[in-house]
């Protein structure tokens, strides 16, 4: 075991050597590794963390949401609507939520405008988040001016700001009473926007949404699940984008590392026939060929990986952030919670080091098994 160990160990220290006299080259090959492990691996470090934000959000939501529709449109339900389906065995209950969006042309942004459940702001007030104060430059005190649906202009004084910490729920989120709700959007009284079920059994919310599309079939039960998968989509659709913009880069980076490292120079050729002509054998040769190709690789998986961890979660993907967000005009500030997914890290890790790890000694191997001198005279 300690002959196998030292035997490693000056090979390793023998690779390191030879790299170091090919520094241009193998500083090189480095830098573009790393930067390609890099932009895979903020892509799914990113992902992760929004697809964690989403599920942890969604962790208090409705079991189901009930939405009217007209022509295929979501449209105003009646409340009416809740004391029906209330009735239903399995559901515990049944609350109408009034919420909608409203586009400010003032900064082009949409701000989505919600009357809390337990009505709590007061009439001719609202309660905005910080990105709408932000970007607005709006002050508790202040007024926020509205214009309604049938074209009066309507102001709401800022009774309070919601706290930054909120900013990645309630960036755009403005907090209205009902009464000011339904004069700006002209909504009709006995309509709600949607109905919020909660249900006593989690395996009955299938049953329960089939008997409320049977009962109403103008309405579209939507299940909690299906949001979170939704989001989900959302994440991996926007990933796989970005991943096939550096698609390019990482097909250009494939034929520059695999003829990097299947093609020997002349120079690595005479070192291989003056090693074997001391005595190295084949095997001896071909571990040489390994870790080089093992540092070089896993010295850029490492690099790579740790800087788009600091670049995800210190600097919140400042170079991905457009693409993976959006190109909203309010966007929210905030710092992702760091998360990990071992599965893709090994993913990522077996498409960018096995293959070039192994590209190297192919070529090594037909070296390694000529004779010294033809190998030297090569």
């Amino acid at each position: 075991m300690n002959r196998l160990y030292c035997r490693h160990r000056n090979i390793i220290d023998f690779a390191l050597s030879s790299l170091l006299r090919r520094t241009g080259k193998n500083v090189a090959l480095l830098v573009v590794y790393t930067l390609v492990v890099f932009a895979l691996a903020s892509v799914i470090f990113f992902v992760q963390a929004l697809k964690r934000e989403a599920a942890l959000l969604l962790k208090d939501a409705p079991d189901m949401v009930v939405q009217k529709l007209v022509a295929g449109r979501h449209d105003p339900i009646p409340v009416g609507y809740g004391a029906k389906i209330g009735a239903i065995r399995g559901v515990s209950g049944v609350h109408p939520r009034l919420w909608g969006y409203y586009y400010d042309p003032a900064v082009g942004a949409n701000y989505t405008l919600l009357v809390p459940d337990d009505r709590s702001v007061a009439p001719e007030a609202v309660v905005i988040g910080s990105g709408v104060a932000r970007i607005r430059r709006l002050s508790e005190g202040d007024f926020m001016t509205f214009r309604s649906y049938d074209g009066k202009t309507v102001m709401l004084q800022v009774a309070r700001i919601l706290p930054a910490e909120s900013e990645l729920v309630a960036a755009d989120l403005v907090l209205i009473g009902e009464n000011d709700f339904r004069a700006l959007f002209a909504f009709p009284d006995g309509m709600a926007t949607d109905l919020a079920l909660t249900v006593r059994n989690p395996l009955e919310l299938a049953t329960v949404a089939a008997k409320i599309a049977d009962q109403f079939p103008d309405t579209r039960p939507i299940l909690k699940s299906e949001m979170l998968r939704t989001y989900d989509s959302i994440f991996d659709w926007r990933g796989g984008v970005m991943v096939v913009m550096l698609g390019v880069a990482l097909l250009a980076f494939i034929i520059f590392a695999w003829d990097r490292a299947t093609g020997l120079s002349a120079e690595e050729r005479k070192e291989i026939g003056i090693l074997k002509s001391i005595g190295w054998e084949t095997g001896d040769v071909l571990l040489l060929r390994f870790w080089e190709g093992a540092i070089v690789s896993l010295s850029a998986f490492f690099f790579g990986v740790i800087l788009a961890y600091c670049h995800v979660f210190f600097f919140s993907a400042s170079l991905f952030e457009h693409p993976l967000k959006g190109w909203g005009v309010l966007y929210p500030q905030f710092r992702l919670v760091p998360v990990v997914d071992p599965y893709q890290l090994a993913v990522l890790f077996f498409l960018t080091v096995v293959p070039y790890t192994v590209a190297t000694v192919i070529p090594s191997w037909r070296a390694a098994t000529a004779e010294p001198d033809a190998a030297m005279r090569s």
